[in-house]
């Protein structure tokens, strides 16, 4: 059966944020349904949507909300036809989505880690003690303070540009960034070097890019079968069913990673408090087929060991 493909007359919309790493990570989705399907790139029209949490800048994230305040607005339009397609880095999707929607493209995995960036210090082990670091990420923030509790954290939000920018002007020594996100920008050149994920475990599909589309809409879901990648879904099948079984949101320092060898998923999870002051961990492995069951037990096992209460913020 043949698809009735989109044209510069009728383009496909693809939705997204308006930053210039979400641009990019739209207009690479484009550049691969352009070359699967031989079409010109005016085939496609890309929207900028703000969403809440590029519009609140004043407050940490945990004060207003969970992931969904980077994808919000966006569904909404998909579900409003006002998009027919959303992309979105999926290290900010929440693991269920709207009625009505579905999640099940995904393109190939960038660099993982974390990146270091300062323009004082080569490496995280070379801050001296009382060095501030920014950074809104609560898994970085307690990751950073349970291994050196001797350091500052202060709140740095922003896109990639405004981030360097407060490191520019001194409002921190040093700040932590995502690999996949300098490398898609072309700024790869910015950090320090890549964070061993042996030393910051990363965020649940960090690095990894998601397109979500209307779950009865089967031109776009045959378009999007053509740049699918299975392998990077695999991973994250793994990843995504361990942070659903925590319940993961923005309010939780939650840290995991799916490898594949051979026919062995290997993953390693974490949790930690918010303040920095206890981290639990797990590594396991399993038949790459039971990955998403491996990520469900290993959560309930961190769970038991964390007992209740252990995700809440300690009084100073």
């Amino acid at each position: 059966m043949s698809i009735a493909l989109p044209s510069p007359d009728a383009p496909l919309r693809i939705g997204t944020r308006g930053s210039p790493l979400a641009l990019a990570q739209a207009h690479e989705t484009r550049d691969r349904l352009a070359a699967a399907f031989d079409l010109p790139v005016s085939a496609f029209e890309v929207v900028r949507i703000k969403t809440t949490g590029d519009a609140v800048l004043d407050r940490p994230l945990k004060e207003i909300g969970g992931k969904g305040l980077f994808t919000r607005e966006i569904e909404q339009a998909l579900i409003d036809g006002a998009i027919d397609i959303a992309v979105h880095s999926m290290k900010d999707m929440p693991v269920a989505q709207p009625g009505g929607l579905t999640l099940d493209t995904y393109l190939p995995r960038e660099d993982m880690r974390d990146a270091f960036v300062s323009h004082r210090h080569e490496a995280l082990a070379d801050l001296p003690k009382g060095t501030v670091v920014g950074t809104s990420s609560l898994r970085r923030r307690a990751q950073l303070l349970v291994r050196r509790p001797d350091l500052t954290v202060v709140e740095f939000r922003g896109n990639v540009q405004t981030r360097l920018k407060k490191l520019e002007d001194r409002v921190a020594d040093a700040t932590f960034l995502a690999m996949a996100g300098l490398n898609r920008l072309d700024m790869a050149h910015v950090a320090r070097g890549p964070i061993a994920p042996e030393d910051m475990l990363p965020a649940v599909a960090q690095g990894a890019i998601g397109i979500e589309r209307r779950q009865h809409d089967t031109r776009t879901a045959d378009m999007l079968a053509a740049i699918h990648h299975a392998p990077t879904a695999t991973l994250l099948a793994a990843e995504r069913a361990f942070l659903a079984e925590l319940d993961g949101s923005c309010e939780t320092p939650i840290a995991g990673l799916a490898e594949v060898d051979g026919g062995t998923l290997r993953l390693r999870g974490e949790i930690l408090r918010p303040d920095g002051s206890e981290c639990l961990s797990d590594d396991a492995s399993a038949p790459v087929e039971d990955g998403p069951e491996l990520g469900r037990e290993m959560a309930r096992r961190l769970l038991a060991r964390a007992g209740p209460g252990f995700f809440d913020w300690r009084a100073a």
